[in-house]
C-alpha cells in the first residue's frame, strides 16, 4: 500500500514539473521582449537629444537675427542708419586710399621727367589727362599767357601767376580732402547712435517687466541683448572711421606737400622767362 502511494506521489510530482516548465519559458520570453523593444527606443531617443542643443543653438532668440526679425521700427531704423554709415565710411576709405596712391605715383613721375622737357608745353603733354599736376600746370601757363584786362592790369605778372597757381593747388587740396568730414562725423556720432539703441532696448526691457509684473529672465534677456548689440555695432562703426580719418589726414599731408613743391617749381619756371607757349 505504501509503495503504491509513493508511486502515485512521484507521478504527480513529475506531471507538475512538466506543466511548470512551459510557463517559465513563456515568462522568460515575455520579460526579454520589452528589453528588446526598449533598446531601439533608447537608440532613437539619443539622436533627438543630441539634435535638441544644436537646434537651440541655431535658433538663438537673443541674437542679431532675432533683433532684425522681431525688433520694432526704432531699433531697425537705428540699425539701418549704422549700416549706411559703415558702408559710407568704408567706401570713402577705399576710394581716398586709391586717390592718394595715384597722386603719389604721379608726383614721382613728375619729379623724374616733367622739368627735363624742352618746354612746359611738352611737359604737359607727358602728363595724364585729368591729372592734378596737369591741371596746375595748365592753370599756371594760362595765367602767364593771359594777363590782361582793366581789372587785372594793376596786378603785377608774378602776383597774378602766383594767385592762379595757388588757386589750382587749393582746388586739388579740396578734392583730396573731400569725404574726410563724413568720416569725422561718423566717428563722432555713431557711438551715440548706438547708445540711443542701448537706451531704447533698456526701455523696452523695463516696459516688458512692467507689463508682466515680474522681473523674469525671459522678459529682460531679449531687450537687454538687443541693447548690447546696438552698443557693439555703434563702436564697430566708429573705430574704423576714426582710424581711417587720422590715417588719410597724414597721407594727404604728404601728398599735398609734393603738390605744393611742384607748384613752387612751376612758378619759378614761369617767372624765369622760359619758353612757355612753345608748341
Amino acid at each position: 500500500m505504501i509503495s503504491r502511494l509513493s508511486s502515485l506521489l512521484a507521478a504527480l510530482a513529475f506531471a507538475v514539473t512538466l506543466g511548470a516548465s512551459p510557463l517559465a519559458q513563456a515568462q522568460d520570453s515575455a520579460a526579454s521582449a520589452p528589453a528588446a523593444v526598449e533598446a531601439p527606443a533608447s537608440d532613437a531617443a539619443a539622436p533627438a537629444a543630441a539634435a535638441a542643443p544644436a537646434a537651440h543653438k541655431e535658433d538663438n532668440p537673443y541674437g542679431l537675427m532675432a533683433m532684425i526679425n522681431h525688433g520694432d521700427m526704432v531699433s531697425k531704423t537705428v540699425l539701418a542708419l549704422l549700416a549706411i554709415m559703415s558702408m559710407g565710411s568704408w567706401y570713402i576709405l577705399i576710394t581716398k586710399l586709391y586717390d592718394t596712391q595715384k597722386l603719389s605715383s604721379e608726383a614721382k613721375d613728375v619729379r623724374v621727367s616733367f622739368f627735363k622737357k624742352a618746354s612746359l608745353a611738352e611737359g604737359i603733354k607727358g602728363l595724364k589727362e585729368g591729372s592734378a599736376f596737369r591741371f596746375i600746370a595748365q592753370s599756371g601757363i594760362e595765367a602767364s599767357e593771359h594777363h590782361e584786362g582793366a581789372l587785372t592790369e594793376n596786378i603785377d605778372h608774378a602776383s597774378w601767376v602766383s594767385m592762379n597757381v595757388d588757386r589750382a593747388v587749393g582746388e586739388v587740396n579740396t578734392k583730396v580732402q573731400s569725404g574726410l568730414s563724413f568720416l569725422a562725423t561718423v566717428g563722432s556720432t555713431s557711438p551715440f547712435i548706438g547708445l540711443f539703441g542701448t537706451v531704447w532696448g533698456i526701455l523696452q526691457a523695463l516696459t516688458a517687466i512692467g507689463v508682466a509684473g515680474q522681473a523674469s529672465i525671459d522678459k529682460v534677456a531679449g531687450p537687454v541683448g538687443e541693447a548690447l548689440i546696438m552698443t557693439a555695432i555703434g563702436l564697430g562703426v566708429a573705430v574704423p572711421a576714426v582710424l581711417g580719418y587720422n590715417w588719410l589726414v597724414n597721407r594727404n599731408k604728404g601728398v599735398m606737400g609734393e603738390v605744393r613743391a611742384f607748384a613752387a617749381d612751376l612758378h619759378g619756371v614761369l617767372m624765369g622767362n622760359r619758353n612757355v607757349a612753345k608748341r
